[in-house]
């Protein structure tokens, strides 16, 4: 299968990812905190119309379904799952610890994703992508006594810390998981979100 549409709106970032064949259309927006929902469809149907690609024709859908903006997780997942039905085509749930992992040659490592107020959203891998340490939600101080090496997309202050290009991951992430089709997708919440947290 080689035709798909791919979205990642978990992030304070907007990616759309249109894939025909051996072309590929990325659009990529560094800066669209709190705009998903108005931003989206467009540079969807401006990605599919460069890619001279239609919803039909795509063989599945991939969205990032978190951890992140639990609001810019649930935009992404529903267009996905819109289209999936529209379609009748399956879905293909990625991680943003996967959308990282996928990107990284090393070994032994972890995913590190600001979830504010100095806390994050970490994952560890091993080799072959196995998973070390389950996806957890850590303070400041706990990242920095994992001590080793840490990949993520904003700019944070760890020792050992990279940072990779949010937009230019997604093309990685899909094609690895690209068997791994759900007829189902649900977001990948590891807190609960802050009304969540405040309700009595």
């Amino acid at each position: 299968m080689s035709n798909y549409l791919a979205l990642d709106t978990s992030s304070r970032y907007l990616t759309v990812l249109a894939v025909k064949g051996e072309k590929k259309v990325l659009r990529h927006s560094a800066d669209c905190a709190m705009q998903h929902s108005v931003r989206l469809m467009g540079e969807v149907e401006a990605a599919l119309e460069e890619a001279g690609l239609t919803p039909a024709e795509c063989d599945f859908f991939a969205a990032v379904t978190g951890p992140g903006s639990f609001t810019g997780i649930r935009i992404g997942i529903a267009t996905a799952k819109g289209f999936s039905k529209g379609a009748e085509k399956p879905l293909l749930p990625i991680t943003s610890f996967q959308l990282l992992a996928y990107n990284v040659a090393d070994e032994n490592f972890y995913t590190v994703i600001d979830a504010a107020h100095s806390h994050y959203y970490v994952c560890g891998f091993g080799k072959n992508g196995s998973v070390t340490l389950e996806p957890s939600y850590m303070d400041e101080e706990s990242v920095r006594a994992l001590g080793g090496k840490l990949y993520g997309f904003e700019e944070l202050c760890f020792d050992g810390y990279t940072r990779l290009d949010a937009g230019e991951c997604l093309l990685a992430a899909v094609e690895a998981n690209k068997q791994n089709f759900s007829a189902e997708m649900t977001a990948l919440y590891v807190r609960k979100s802050q009304a969540e947290e405040n309700r009595k």
